[in-house]
């Protein structure tokens, strides 16, 4: 029996590294059912990011990534086309989890839920995966050649 039954997370999700793979890892030991908001390329570009990946690819990579390190747990992924996607809206969502990068997410979207009469969710936050050089492991670091996707230095 898992601490939740249905808990939500997001992110872009570009260059999937060992640091997506632990937030997602917390989140199927301690949930029955996750739902991954997936930043859309709009919304992406929005917020000063520019992903190598479409959408689309970018959906077949974490599905692709998923079914390769947890096998079949229970998920969905959303388009994000803001910060918080479903997570606002479906009552069920019992939990956030966030990297302590984001963490500040969690106040943010239980204003957002309490303006909507719904119960606040808990915040699970989970230390962000550090490179072997002890900064954090980040698609940036990755794309800048600085890392590769399990933080070893290039």
């Amino acid at each position: 029996m898992s601490e939740f039954s249905l808990v939500a997370m997001g992110g872009t999700f570009d260059i999937i590294h060992r640091g997506h793979l632990t937030l997602l890892s917390n989140a199927f030991d301690i949930s029955d059912k996750v739902i991954i908001g997936l930043t859309s390329d709009e919304f992406a570009t929005k917020k000063g990011k520019i992903p190598i990946n479409t959408y689309d690819q970018r959906l077949k990579n974490l599905e692709s990534a998923i079914s390769k390190e947890f096998g079949n747990p229970s998920f969905q992924i959303s388009k994000l086309d803001n910060d918080f996607g479903p997570a606002v809206l479906e009552k069920e969502v019992e939990a956030l989890i966030v990297s302590d990068e984001t963490s500040n997410q969690g106040v943010v979207l239980n204003k957002l839920r309490q303006e909507r009469n719904l119960l606040p969710v808990r915040v699970v936050v989970v230390p962000m995966f550090l490179a072997k050089d002890g900064s954090r492991i980040s698609t940036t670091r990755i794309k800048n050649s600085e890392i590769d996707i399990e933080g070893n230095l290039s």
